[in-house]
């Protein structure tokens, strides 16, 4: 049964105003049938099937990109709607190119729909360039009216509970530091921390699109949290390790101390305050603290160990934080985008010399691999669509159907979810589709053509189309929407219940059309690709590690080359992620399970950039070699079986996994250095939460190997 919502209720009350209104000042003011269809249709658009997000401003910005590439788009689909292939051949690249701009994020995405419609309608109908005037009015009217509308009746702003709960824990996190280091750290504390946690990543999760995008700011956010849950299990290890940190060598708890600092202004910042964290001072500290190691006097062995892994813990912490101070700093929009590309791209070369190199090299082979590849999702979705949508147009005008509009409506809908990973089945989506049209044709039927009725059903069916979306069972928006169309048409041309009847039909074949392209093009549609960019991430991440290895012991020179497509993968992930949230329907998987493998990717090239960043002194680890290279190896194996497991599947029966445990280091002598100690403590803290990701793996695997239909 449909649920309260306040944003529903506003929303379905915009829509009856603004579509009912309007029509009816079009329709029995003006007497003009183009604008009164443009005008209806248009409202409809923008205030249904357009849901923007964000300030006033930005949903005034994004109303306004709607009604410009609307007016683009209605005159386009007049154009070409004289001859059918041209409409056929044109409908290509118009709908790939809606679908794709989705890239640009979550509103972009929102309007897909929305702006296909103002194409779809005159496309599909016949037309001449002559009306393309009182077309674009009609839309013009609508896109005011509904403006107007969505900025006056809109809830106000709440407080945004992600953002304050990433606040809170980072200044749990801060107050942790301080505590450790001044050894009153406490279990009730760290407890309360790791509450902390959980309260920011049901936050996150529950949340229906996960913010990430080409949005620089909303990109920022969710690798924002993503590092925050990692600082957090950093500094928990770090904690129950070692309680009391006041004894630990001076460089590192002064890497402590700023990095806690940077901490509490990051909390102030993700809280709405004003703050500029030291970034290039924290930098400059972990540069000096590692500089200094070995010049550090002698001590017994278990000091020397204890003194050791306390520093490693300060460094890995202060790598996180580095990273999640950079991204606040974005993602309050206190720094531009293009700094934190930089700084990003000089991570992973090493120089500012190579990062303008490198970023040059980012910038070509994002576009290549993370866009314009088939294996991008929004590349093949986009591609999908445009087939679905023109396939629709041809076969509604050769079929000489009565209102080909609907048959291209019904593959739109239809496209609104994926042949078969919309966690409901395919031939569930259908057959809700199918079940909605139907009782919309009934209740037109029931309805019959009586002006005065059609009148007073009108804004009821609009009430209710409005209402249903997130509210209620798909098939009562499908029949809300029915009936609100068929009331139009009757309204500007009436013809009783036929109208019901030829839309069941034409709607019917459009549902083929869009269920045979999703099936030929996409079967498994996201989910599969987010299974395959699993894959990749962890190969890359894995050989990125295996590199940055090599090169701190002196078996490689120069800097890992895997790092950029380590960070490729990374940003390949998150949109293919993105992608399979936008998909209506459950997704077989939980959704902190399968943050839980995102995080475990990031982890792996946080991972590597910190060993990445250690100075060559292959002399100082001579006594843990080969532990080392017996960890990395054990590492580097686990993450294939990984990847394999998640990846495309395979005749062969994946193998459980199992992962590695590490023996502590000879207990007969100590290691030649803390540099020793470090890298071992770094591939040693990765294999700890490498269990974390088992069962997870197992679900996506379980997943992938069902048959596509079910």
């Amino acid at each position: 049964m449909p649920g309260w919502s306040t944003p529903a209720a506003l929303r379905a009350l915009r829509a009856v105003i603004v579509v009912c209104g309007l029509f009816a000042l079009t329709d029995r003011v003006m007497g003009n049938l183009q604008i009164a269809t443009f005008a209806a249709f248009g409202g409809f658009a923008t205030l249904v099937l357009a849901a923007f997000a964000g300030t006033r401003r930005d949903k005034l910005l994004a109303h306004a990109m709607l009604a410009l590439a609307g007016s683009a788009l209605l005159s386009v689909g007049t154009l070409v709607s004289s001859s059918t292939a041209v409409a056929a051949l044109a409908t290509v690249p118009v709908t790939f190119a809606v679908f794709f701009a989705g890239i640009a994020g979550p509103n972009a995405a929102s309007g897909a729909t929305a702006a296909l419609l103002a194409y779809v309608l005159p496309a599909a109908s016949p037309g001449t360039i002559g009306m393309v005037p009182d077309r674009l009015l009609g839309w013009w009217m609508a896109s005011v009216a509904g403006t107007a509308a969505v900025l006056i009746l809109s809830p106000p702003l709440g407080e945004n509970a992600l953002r304050g709960a990433a606040s809170e824990l980072s200044c749990a996190l801060a107050d942790q530091l301080d505590a450790a280091l001044n050894g009153t750290a406490t279990e009730d504390q760290l407890a309360a921390t790791i509450a902390f946690k959980h309260r920011l990543l049901a936050r996150f999760t529950a949340t229906p699109y996960r913010p990430t995008g080409l949005a620089a700011a909303d990109q920022a956010l969710a690798t924002a949290v993503e590092l925050l849950e990692w600082c957090t299990a950093l500094t928990t290890d770090a904690i129950r390790e070692r309680a009391d940190l006041s004894g630990a060598a001076p460089p590192a708890r002064r890497l402590l101390s700023s990095t806690s600092q940077i901490l509490r202004d990051v909390a102030t910042l993700l809280a709405g305050g004003h703050a500029q964290p030291d970034v290039d001072g924290l930098e400059r500290c972990q540069a000096d603290a590692v500089a200094g190691l070995e010049r550090l006097s002698p001590a017994p062995r278990e000091e020397f160990r204890a003194g050791a892994q306390a520093s490693f813990h300060a460094h890995a912490i202060a790598v996180a934080v580095l990273a999640l101070a950079a991204e606040t700093l974005v993602a309050s929009r206190n720094a531009d985008p293009a700094w934190l590309e930089a700084r990003r791209q000089r991570w992973y070369a090493g120089s500012n010399a190579a990062a303008r190199a490198a970023r040059r090299v980012s910038s070509i082979s994002t576009a290549a691999h993370t866009h314009a590849s088939i294996r991008s999702v929004w590349f093949v979705n986009s591609l999908r669509g445009a087939v679905a949508l023109a396939a629709a147009v041809a076969v509604a005008d050769l079929g000489s159907l009565q209102h080909g509009f609907w048959v291209v409506l019904g593959t739109l809908s239809v496209l609104r979810t994926n042949a078969a990973s919309t966690g409901a089945t395919a031939l569930r989506a259908v057959a809700g589709t199918a079940l909605g049209f139907v009782v919309g044709g009934i209740l037109l039927v029931a309805i019959g053509s009586a002006s005065t009725a059609l009148w007073v059903a009108l804004p009821l069916a609009v009430l209710v189309a409005a209402y249903a979306p997130g509210t209620a069972p798909f098939v009562v928006g499908q029949a809300a929407f029915t009936v609100t169309v068929a009331v139009l048409f009757n309204l500007i041309a009436p013809v009783g219940w036929k109208v019901g009847v030829v839309r069941i039909e034409d709607v019917a074949i459009g549902c083929t059309v869009s269920i045979v392209v999703g099936v030929l093009f996409w079967p498994r549609g996201v989910a599969a690709v987010v299974g395959d960019d699993l894959a990749d991430a962890y190969r890359s991440g894995a050989s990125y590690l295996q590199q940055a290895i090599d090169r701190v012991v002196g078996l490689r020179d120069g800097a890992p080359d895997a790092a950029l497509p380590a960070a490729t993968a990374g940003a390949r992930l998150d949109e293919a992620l993105r992608g399979l949230l936008a998909e209506q329907g459950t997704k077989h998987i939980a959704r902190p399970d399968l943050w839980r493998l995102v995080g475990g990717s990031l982890r792996l090239r946080l991972t590597a950039r910190a060993i990445a960043e250690l100075p060559l002194d292959a002399g100082a680890i001579d006594v843990v070699r080969e532990a080392l290279q017996r960890r990395t190896d054990s590492l580097g194996a686990w993450y294939e079986q990984l990847a394999a497991l998640v990846g495309r599947p395979s005749r062969v029966e994946p193998r459980p996994l199992e992962p590695p445990v590490f023996a502590p280091l000879g207990a007969d002598r100590a290691p030649a250095s803390y540099y020793g100690i470090w890298l071992c403590e770094h591939l040693s803290h990765l294999a700890e939460h490498l269990g974390e990701l088992v069962v997870p793996a197992a679900q996506v695997a379980a997943i992938r190997r069902r048959p596509w239909w079910r």
